[in-house]
């Protein structure tokens, strides 16, 4: 259960780094577009897994031999990107009103990573349905609580975070690694 604590904190860590910039560009907090906020990036991150995992069911007795090793690659990547954003140009910069519209291919745009991270559930030997639902909630709760601190003046957050959720992911991916090579 502790890998499904570090997944879903590592990959709420994108959405909450955009929605302390939505908050610093709303200037003001306001509990409804906090809400939006957590329930447009709650939902995205807590489904994306799920398709992620279903997908590595169809190839999963194709890739058995090797799966430790894609789920180590793809971890290890989406952390590297992760790291590697943190130290670029953000994208809720970008947008002059966040709408439902902007706000859904934010989601989309932050979850994507989540779809990829899904991969690696069946490995972890979690269940998919309740990863995905806590993976939702800590998503929600971050994403919220990035809008408040965004209004507040909490800029400072944005780089750290992704920073923060890359190392758990590359983590968790080479703690994979070693469990499927050398202690199986």
């Amino acid at each position: 259960m502790i890998e499904v604590l570090f997944l879903a904190f590592a990959l709420s860590m994108d959405a909450f780094a955009v929605s302390v910039g939505i908050g610093v560009k709303n200037n003001s907090f306001t509990k409804l577009l906090a809400t939006k906020v957590g329930l447009f990036f709650g939902v995205f991150q807590g489904i994306m897994p799920l398709f992620g995992y279903l997908a590595s069911i169809g190839v999963g007795s194709f890739i058995e031999s090797v799966d430790h090793w894609i789920a180590f690659v793809l971890l290890s990547l989406i952390g590297g990107k992760m790291i590697y954003e943190s130290f670029g140009e953000k994208v809720e910069e970008e947008f002059a009103a966040f709408t439902n519209k902007v706000l859904l291919l934010l989601a989309v745009a932050t979850s994507i990573d989540a779809l990829a991270a899904g991969f690696t559930l069946g490995l972890l030997e979690l269940n998919p349905f309740v990863s995905m639902v806590f993976i939702a909630l800590v998503t929600f709760i971050f994403s919220y609580a990035g809008v408040f601190w965004g209004t507040k003046g909490g800029s400072f957050l944005e780089g750290k975070a992704e920073i923060f959720g890359g190392v758990m992911l590359i983590g968790i991916g080479v703690k994979i690694l070693l469990t499927h090579t050398l202690f199986s």
